[in-house]
Order: structure tokens, then C-alpha cells, then sequence
């Protein structure tokens, strides 16, 4: 199913000469608009003139997260406040918040998007769709929103937290489209399980799950406990919020809306392109943004793209579901270590339950990694020989997978601290 198939399956020079087209103008907009790319612009000796090819993108400078720090609240605005109809921001929690606008075209255009996401996942206008995102300042639960309702199924937009009452909700409105993320997803399901609550009492069929990195085992642990057919979606309020792209049901990589984001892959530290579908920061500009246009975003999110066609018919370059952050990237013993890396190995352990905890210390001059792995009870209770042998098994599992040794402890079914939002999967106890 397509929302919108002229433009979902554009032909690729179609879409390149649109790409360039719509960067020409949105680089004259911030150059005329936007005293810090003006500045940037100035420093590097560049036009929008200059710019005459896609290639020429990487003449363009970097924004980073920082930037946006530094310009807030309004300093990156390219329109005046009065035609901004829309203000988010980030929580801030690790430094000054993050601030972005938008038009009435921008909002019509993020509905527009997000309804291409919902429809690739299956989703139609006879659907009930469960918004079990925060709403608020946070883009993720109003921008789902808003593409349900542009889809014309019924919204609940129930928003995080309440997990007794979201499963209520599900099974007295008939949900049949849950919106979360996937660690949510879980802790929904192990309370239903708990509660003695059959899925097949309930009207589920889809999931669009977003907002932290998770791995195919936790996908097929969704998809086998909720009964539902669990999608990808990918977005990030710098850019827009979610919209930017999303995974059809053949479930093999996430379509990227190129018609809107310019998107590139680059080696985060020496911040060249990377070679065709190796690992890499997702680098983005967008396209059509009129409150907030952002040039070469440094999203700090590792993915790889995926060039070949989608079984679907959609001619949208696919990008690998999010592996992780450099951010959130783990340097052991001088090996990049991800939390989506060890979490792959627990899923395929018989007796492990999808909830783990990275532990990171520093022991003497070395760093120390320890893996807190919850177990069913008759494991956790059982007789230490068979405690010893999954400790040896999930070890040498994890040495072959990351290069290197680290620490396995586990713990009783629901001793790890659970989270209605981003599940947190890392806990650095080291001084760097």
C-alpha cells in the first residue's frame, strides 16, 4: 500500500533533479535568512550558486546538535515568529534545550510524511490507532498524531506511562495499531502475560514501534507476544520528528523520504562519505523545512544505507534500522561495543527474558563490562550448575560476537529498572 505512489515510487532521476531543485532553494532561503549559516557560509567562501550538482553537498558545512544549543531558542529560524505555528524543544537534560519550528505548510507536510510511514506498515483509515508516546514539547506522540488522522484512522492518543490502563484501553477500544517504543512494547506485553490476558482477546495487527535502537530477536519477541506485524520508524525532532522514514511490511531496512531529507553516511571521525552500504553517522539535510531548515545535520545515528530495490515497489533508498549512537557506542579494550550487538545474542539464549543492563567500570586502567541478563525463575532458582553453564554459553557467545571478554551476571525476572519511554540499556560507572 502507498499513501502517495507518484512520489513513493518516483523514478531515481525524477528524484535527483527534485533533490537538487529543493536544496538550491532551501540553501538561498537560509543564506538570506539565517544569520549562522550566513556566517558559515562566509567562512567557507560559498554560494548557494556554488552549489550546481548533488556531489557539491559536501562543500556544505556541518550543523550539529551544539549549534542548535548555541542559536537557542529562535537564532536557526528562517521565517519570523508570527508565521511559526508550531514550537518544540528537547528536554534539555544534558544541556541547554534544543528548539524547532514550524509553519502551517511544514505541519501539513509532517502529517503528509508520517501518514507514508503508517501506510507503508499497513495501517488504514479503518484502523484504531494507540499512541502510547509522550506528547507535549516531545515530537514523537503529536507527529504520529497527526498522520493517523491524515490517514483517517481513529486516534487514542492515550500518550506514555499508565501501563495498566493502556492495556484497558486496548482491550475495551479495540486497538488494532500500537505506537511506542519496542522496550515499551515488551514491558506491555509481560504485563498482560502476567494478567493472565490472551492476545487473541485483543484486535492487534500492527505495531510502529521507534525512538531506541533494537534488533531483529526483539522484533520476532514483539511480533510473537503481541501477535502483531512490528515495523520500524524513524525520526528525530532536529530534522522534524518522525516521518523521515519508515519500513514497509516487507521489513528489510526503513524508506527514506528523499523527495524531503537529502540523506548521507559519513565516518564520524574523519567525516568522509563511507563507501556504499558500510556502517556509518547519518548524516541530514532537509529539503522542504521552512520554519526550521537544517544543512548536513550530524544526527550521531549508525545506520547503512541499502541500495537495492524493496520487493514493495518503492524506489526510496532503504536505510538499516538505527544500530546505535556514537554517542551511546561503547570503546572496549579499543573495540566499538553496542548495546544492540549483545542484545542479538541474549534474544537467541533459551531461559533469558528481553531485559538486560550494561554495566561499564573502570578496574585499575582497564575498562570492565558487565552484562546483568534477567531469567525465568526456574533458571534464576535452579541449581548453580546450570546458572554456571548459561553464564559459560552467553560468554563465549559474546566474545565471538564483540572480540572481546566481558562479565556475565544474572538476575531474577523483573530486578532491572523498567522504563515506559527509552529503555536504558547502558550505565557507565567509569570517570572518563
Amino acid at each position: 500500500m502507498y499513501w502517495e505512489p507518484d512520489k513513493e515510487c518516483i523514478s531515481r532521476d525524477d528524484l535527483a533533479q527534485l533533490q537538487l531543485e529543493r536544496l538550491q532553494s532551501t540553501l538561498c532561503r537560509v543564506a538570506s535568512h539565517v544569520p549562522f549559516y550566513r556566517k558559515k557560509f562566509k567562512e567557507l567562501a560559498i554560494s548557494p550558486e556554488d552549489i550546481s550538482s548533488l556531489d557539491d553537498l559536501r562543500k556544505l558545512p556541518f550543523t550539529t546538535k551544539q549549534d542548535l544549543r548555541d542559536n537557542y531558542p529562535y537564532g536557526l529560524f528562517a521565517v519570523p515568529l508570527r508565521e511559526v505555528v508550531r514550537i518544540h524543544a528537547s528536554s534539555g537534560t544534558t544541556g541547554q534545550a534544543t528548539v524547532v519550528g514550524y509553519t502551517h505548510n511544514d505541519i501539513k507536510n509532517w502529517a503528509g510524511l508520517v501518514a507514508r510511514v503508517l501506510t507503508g506498515a499497513g495501517v488504514t483509515k479503518d484502523d484504531v490507532v494507540q499512541i502510547a508516546f509522550g506528547y507535549g514539547m516531545f515530537t514523537g506522540g503529536f507527529g504520529l498524531h497527526y498522520g493517523a488522522e491524515t490517514v483517517g484512522a481513529s486516534v487514542i492518543p492515550i500518550s506514555s506511562g499508565n501501563t495498566k490502563r493502556q492495556i484497558q484501553i486496548m482491550q475495551d477500544f479495540r486497538t488494532t495499531a500500537l505506537v511506542c517504543t519496542p522496550s515499551y512494547a515488551l514491558l506491555l506485553a509481560d504485563l498482560m502475560e502476567e494478567k493472565g490476558i490472551h492476545i487473541n482477546a485483543l484486535s492487534l495487527k500492527y505495531g510502529l514501534f521507534g525512538g531506541e535502537p533494537w534488533s531483529e530477536a526483539m522484533r520476532r519477541e514483539i511480533q510473537d507476544k503481541l501477535n502483531i506485524i512490528a515495523t520500524d520508524n524513524y525520526g528525530l525532532s532536529e530534522v522534524m520528528g518522525p516521518g523521515v522514514a519508515g519500513e514497509c511490511q516487507e521489513r528489510n531496512g526503513l524508506h527514506i523520504n528523499e523527495d524531503h531529507f537529502l540523506v548521507e553516511v559519513i565516518n564520524p571521525e574523519t567525516l568522509e562519505p563511507v563507501p556504499p552500504g558500510e556502517i556509518g553517522e547519518l548524516v541530514i539535510t532537509t529539503l522542504t523545512k521552512e520554519a526550521f531548515p537544517v544543512i548536513r545535520y550530524r544526527t550521531r545515528d549508525l545506520t547503512r544505507l541499502l541500495p537495492e530495490p524493496c520487493p514493495c515497489g518503492r524506489t526510496l533508498t532503504r536505510m538499516q534500522r538505527v544500530l546505535g549512537r556514537t554517542d551511546d557506542m561503547l570503546i572496549i579494550k579499543g573495540v566499538n561495543v553496542y548495546p544492540s550487538q549483545i542484545e542479538e545474542v541474549l534474544f537467541d539464549v533459551e531461559g533469558t527474558k528481553p531485559h538486560y543492563q550494561l554495566v561499564v567500570e573502570r578496574d585499575g586502567r582497564l575498562d570492565k563490562v558487565t552484562v546483568m541478563v534477567e531469567v525465568s525463575e526456574t533458571i534464576f532458582f535452579d541449581q548453580m550448575k546450570k546458572q554456571s553453564e548459561m553464564i559459560e554459553l552467553i560468554k563465549k557467545r559474546l566474545v565471538t560476537e564483540l572480540g572481546i571478554g566481558v562479565e556475565v551476571k544474572l538476575v531474577g525476572e523483573k530486578s532491572l529498572e523498567r522504563s515506559e519511554g527509552k529503555a536504558k540499556r547502558v550505565v557507565d560507572k567509569r570517570k572518563l
